[in-house]
């Protein structure tokens, strides 16, 4: 195998967060190995992200600068995670994946469980499609999603109502909307239709984002992926869309602000970066090989691996790459997701996250490369919107932090 590409001093303290005085003492106390050559030191990728798996936040001692986190505890009633297991309500997360995502999203939202639920988008939908159509080229799916929303909201009478029931409502026709509004998703929506739509949203969302025909276990994973993706405790997205809520914004509004932090590497779009490795490993290129380029081009945590709140591995991610390895159609994917897991395993300890997963079913499904953002911005929209609900009984604008001013004196 070729060698592997290593990382510059400047890379390595820019991946661990440190200053490059920080870097060398680490060297220094042994705790990171390094080669010198003419150009200066270089450090090995896989052996930097073992390592930035096993640093450890310490304490921020007295008179100095907090890193702003925790800024407060806030109460949930929907997502726990608890012994690295993830529930809803009380109910395994693991259990709920093999009921359809539109039962479980209404019983997010109002509590009751409707087996035969589907969710049919509302007046607006031509406006919708209008304004995404209208994007650049460039555009991706999800910059339709966030265009379509607004023009969503605009043709929603009831959308500045925050009763809990009519907030519900809005939920439902938002997502299905969201779906239709994207290229494919006209097959099983209508503007305005009044009648649900007998295809399921995963079946909706499979003809939009595959060209190739849905299997049985195929929109199974692609379901599951939709429950799990729901809600998870307040991640940065639900946060920023809970402090919308706490501002009185209307339900579109605040899937808006939930979108615009999800629109991040180190969130909502790590499962891009994770197909694209998997990618590679599929055409032949060795794990390892992946892996280090992978390290040496990016600038955060190593996409597709590490969930900070499970230890021992995230169950989502497990669930969801079991589904694939009972659909033979995926074989390949999976064996590409083994091999790269053993690197990360040996080298690092990193264990796969459900981004990974997600870049899976992508790749399995013959999915585009953005695929995994869409469903992971389709199914948190009712997540934030089950917060929202929650905010809106609370006091207003409790969520508004006081700044610490930390500038020059005058």
């Amino acid at each position: 195998m070729d060698v592997l590409p290593r990382l510059t001093a400047e890379q390595t303290a820019e991946r661990l967060g440190v200053k490059l005085e920080t870097l060398y003492a680490y060297v220094a106390r042994g705790r990171l190995a390094r080669e010198r050559t003419a150009d200066g030191s270089t450090f090995d990728p896989l052996e930097v992200e073992r390592f930035a798996a096993s640093r450890r936040r310490r304490p921020v001692p007295a008179g100095r600068p907090s890193e702003g986190r925790p800024l407060m505890v806030i109460d949930t009633d929907f997502a726990l995670i608890e012994d690295g297991d993830l529930s809803f309500r009380g109910r395994p997360a693991e259990e709920l994946a093999g009921e359809p995502f539109e039962t479980v999203a209404r019983w997010a939202l109002t509590g009751r469980w409707d087996a035969g639920a589907r969710f049919s988008s509302g007046p607006g939908l031509d406006a919708a499609r209008a304004v995404a159509a209208a994007l650049p080229p460039a555009a991706g799916d999800r910059d339709r999603q966030l265009v379509a929303v607004t023009a969503l909201a605009a043709a929603d009478p009831l959308r500045t109502s925050l009763d809990p029931a009519d907030v519900a409502g809005a939920a439902e026709r938002l997502v299905a909307g969201m779906v239709a509004a994207l290229p494919g998703g006209e097959a099983d929506e209508r503007n305005g239709a009044a009648s649900v739509s007998p295809a399921s949203l995963a079946e909706r969302l499979w003809t939009t984002l595959s060209a190739s025909p849905s299997r049985p276990l195929g929109l199974r994973a692609l379901n599951a992926a939709l429950v799990l993706l729901l809600d998870h405790d307040l991640a940065v997205s639900t946060l920023a869309a809970r402090a919308a809520a706490s501002a009185r914004a209307t339900p579109y509004a605040v899937v808006v602000a939930g979108l615009g932090a999800l629109d991040s590497p180190l969130h909502g779009n790590a499962s891009r970066a994770a197909q694209r490795l998997l990618a590679r490993v599929l055409a032949g290129d060795e794990p390892a090989r992946a892996v280090a380029d992978a390290v040496v081009d990016g600038r955060g945590p190593l996409p597709g691996f590490g969930q900070p709140l499970y230890p021992a591995g995230d169950p989502r991610a497990r669930i969801l790459l079991g589904m694939l390895a009972e659909d033979p159609a995926a074989a390949p994917v999976v064996d590409a997701v083994a091999r790269v897991s053993a690197v990360m395993s040996d080298r690092t300890g990193a264990r796969p996250n459900v981004d990974l997963a997600l870049a899976a079913l992508s790749l399995a499904s013959g999915m585009r490369d953005d695929a995994g953002e869409v469903l992971f911005a389709t199914a948190r929209s009712v997540g934030w919107i089950v917060h929202a609900i929650a905010e809106y009984a609370e006091r207003p604008l409790r969520l508004r932090p006081v700044g610490r001013y930390a500038g020059p004196s005058a």
